[in-house]
């Protein structure tokens, strides 16, 4: 079973819609990853994204799972060191020990970087994490939690992972009696993001 941020090697030319634009082509054509999406998809398909090397390339596509020859969850990269110097990494091994007792993982830029060895990171980008929360995380601990991110060396956006979907733990940590929870079936506004949505 993949999920939301997995990295998916084994994608073709082939499996790309006609009309992809060609850098879409190109980057499949090198062999980089996929990224699962937060997207339904039907039977023998996972929603994935194609990325480029800037940031407004991103391209939504369907992948067969059948063609899927490797995969790297966010949690295989949490030990992974890079030799770069940049404030997503210092921030990355500030936050190790903090995260230590946890399960979570490194995901977007940084994530694809560490898998690849692309250089995905630049000394503006931020850290994107996931926290994997199978129990509620009570919003005084969120608070806590997200003070000591603030103190990093770069911003960093952190998701909670409940069994519902994903929460920014900076909304969570907030005022806001609702909150924004995002699953594959798409953006909730809800109380609780450990509770189904009706």
């Amino acid at each position: 079973m993949v999920n939301a941020h997995d990295l998916l090697w084994g994608m073709a030319p082939a499996h790309v819609p006609a009309d992809a634009p060609a850098w879409v082509l190109a980057v499949i054509g090198a062999g980089q990853p996929v990224v699962v999406r937060r997207a339904l998809a039907e039977p023998g398909y996972v929603a994935v994204g194609v990325r480029g090397r800037l940031r407004e390339q991103r391209f939504a596509a369907v992948m067969p799972v059948a063609a899927v020859q490797r995969r790297v969850t966010p949690e295989a990269l949490c030990g992974v060191i890079s030799p770069r110097d940049l404030p997503a990494l210092r921030a990355l091994d500030q936050l190790r020990p903090v995260l230590a007792q946890e399960v979570w993982g490194v995901t977007g830029s940084a994530g694809f970087e560490l898998a690849t060895g692309i250089e995905a990171l630049h000394a503006q980008s931020d850290l994107d994490l996931l926290l994997r929360a199978p129990e509620r995380l009570d919003r005084g601990d969120a608070e806590a939690l997200l003070a000591i991110l603030d103190t990093a060396a770069c911003a960093v956006d952190l998701q909670l992972q409940t069994p519902y979907g994903a929460v920014a733990l900076r909304e969570w940590a907030g005022p806001s009696l609702r909150v924004l929870l995002k699953n594959a079936s798409g953006a909730h506004l809800v109380i609780d993001p450990w509770q189904a949505v009706a």
